[in-house]
């Protein structure tokens, strides 16, 4: 169970904020009586030593490789979220940041060793020039891909590329007699980071944000004046799963619900005085009743949203703990191009909360925190966690909040078990679902170009019975209808099942209102809204 765990808890730990606006001063002032070449010589041991070794020592050896060694381990000893970027690495991070890349505008999976386009991003550039979901791409220029077990990464390499460059695709689509040759300009694509927006009933609008990049501010405001303008008056703004990211998106946003004047966050560190970060009168949500859900995956940039709507008692934050992350990092970039990510402030609620857990020279406790929550019960019980009355606060209202490691929900919400069977096991663990989703609508890509929206498809699906389609091809492929739960799990994959034939059709926006069926966090908060 704990390798199990590490597996899906441990890549959460990559969640790192990025933060502007430090000074800073000359190191040394210009004092005559200083020796600068001493001083930097007593000041470089690291420096000094490389240099030994690199005029030394018995084999050649690479200096930048000794450096490239050096730096993580130096920033080891310090927080676990200062970290070390190589700067081979630089770009793929600061697009995901950014929120958008250079490329041709597309998302792909390997079957069999053959890349299929999964999903043609709207207004790109292999939109523009006719490229269809389902297409199998067989050449990236004159190298054959089809077939050859490409890793993905070098795909990626092929179709990516600067701005204004050309390259040449030829694909095969079902039905075509020949391979279809399209040759596609490069340009600027969007990595969406607001997964969904939609009205769940007349009331009541969902947005999920997925992380906080450059383009999420605006991706945010988008959404919620089209549920605007559909007569919100109620939002649950999903933040699960959201490991953080750009601060400032998060104080945006955060801005839109609050009355002007209202403290959102505070950053204080030991060589960063206290910066303030206030609500003002422009927010076009003021009078939107609010929602926020959050998980044991929510970090950072997400745990300041969490943190100032609860302080502010403007809304009602429902789901488990949050992750615990209060730490501000500050990108500073090397000579080579690589970046060291430092972190030089703490960030605070607006009770004067730190929501950073407790952390020490042992990293492996601090990455194994989650793991440890889970064995604990946390998750399943709201008891099991104890603050104590030293880390307690009060919110605007009064009401009694705490400190010291992730934002406590006002609303507790278990995790779910219900479902969950062998039979729901085997099918998931073996990629069933996934793979006959993907090969079903596959199959069907011309008929499903009628469906635009997630009702109707699930609609359609229902009225095949689709389930009993997929119960006959997993017992095809080595899991019985005999298998420990199957009918105790039927809804929960059926469920999940028409959720991702929608994913195949139409994106997220197909996802997200089918799954809702079995989302019994988001369940909670729909029941909150409509009971008070």
């Amino acid at each position: 169970m704990n390798k199990k765990l590490n597996k899906i808890y441990l890549p959460m730990f990559f969640a790192i904020v990025l933060v502007s606006g430090i000074f800073l001063g000359k190191a040394l002032n210009d004092n005559p009586h200083i020796n600068y070449a001493q001083l930097y010589r007593a000041n470089n041991k690291l420096g000094v030593m490389i240099d030994y070794i690199e005029t030394r020592y018995v084999d050649t050896i690479s200096r930048s490789k000794l450096e490239e060694a050096a730096i993580p381990g130096i920033l080891d000893e310090l927080d676990p979220h200062s970290v070390y970027i190589p700067a081979k690495n630089i770009k793929a991070v600061n697009e995901d940041m950014r929120g958008n890349f250079e490329g041709i505008g597309v998302t792909f999976n390997k079957k069999r060793d053959t890349v299929v386009i999964m999903n043609v991003i709207l207004g790109g550039p292999s939109h523009k020039v006719g490229v269809l979901a389902g297409d199998r791409i067989i050449m990236v220029d004159d190298s054959l891909i089809a077939g050859q077990n490409v890793p993905d990464d070098d795909i990626v390499g092929m179709l990516k590329g600067e701005k204004g460059t050309k390259v040449n695709v030829s694909v095969e689509r079902e039905k075509g007699p020949k391979l279809i040759d399209f040759e596609i300009i490069r340009d600027k694509v969007p990595l969406y980071s607001v997964d969904v927006s939609y009205m769940i009933d007349d009331e009541i609008g969902f947005i999920k944000i997925s992380r906080f990049s450059g383009t999420t501010y605006d991706e945010f405001i988008e959404g919620a004046e089209k549920l605007l303008d559909k007569g919100m008056k109620k939002l649950i703004l999903d933040l699960r799963g959201n490991s953080g990211g750009y601060m400032v998106a998060a104080t945006n946003i955060i801005d839109q619900f609050l009355e002007a004047g209202k403290m959102i966050v505070y950053t204080q560190g030991k060589s960063s005085p206290k910066q303030d970060t206030y609500s003002s009168a422009h927010g076009i949500c003021k009078d939107i009743e609010l929602i926020v859900l959050q998980d044991e995956f929510a970090a950072s940039a997400s745990e300041i949203v969490s943190g100032a709507i609860q302080d502010n008692d403007r809304g009602t934050i429902i789901g488990r703990r949050s992750f615990g992350k209060g730490l501000v990092q500050e990108p500073y970039q090397l000579s080579d191009g690589s970046v060291i990510r430092l972190t030089i402030a703490r960030y605070y609620t607006p009770t004067g909360r730190c929501i950073q857990k407790p952390y020490s020279d042992n990293k492996k406790d601090y990455y194994n925190d989650l793991n440890e929550r889970y064995q604990h019960g946390e998750f399943l019980e709201a008891d099991s966690i104890q603050f104590a009355d030293s880390l307690k606060y009060f919110t605007t209202e009064g009401n009694i909040v705490y400190g010291g490691g992730g934002i406590m929900p006002d609303i507790f919400v278990p995790l779910d078990t219900t479902g969950l069977s062998k039979y729901y096991a085997e099918t998931v663990s073996k990629g069933m679902l996934y793979d006959f989703a993907f090969k079903y609508v596959d199959e069907k890509r011309v008929f499903f170009t009628q469906y635009e929206d997630a009702t109707a498809i699930n609609n359609y699906l229902e009225s095949i019975n689709i389930f009993d389609q997929f119960a006959d091809y997993a017992e095809q492929n080595g899991v019985p209808k005999t298998t420990k739960g199957f009918s105790y799990s039927r809804h929960l994959v059926n469920t999940r099942l028409k959720a991702g034939i929608a994913l195949n059709i139409i994106d997220k926006k197909g996802f997200y209102p089918i799954f809702k069926d079995v989302d019994v966090t988001l369940k909670v908060a729909i029941s909150y809204f409509k009971e008070n």
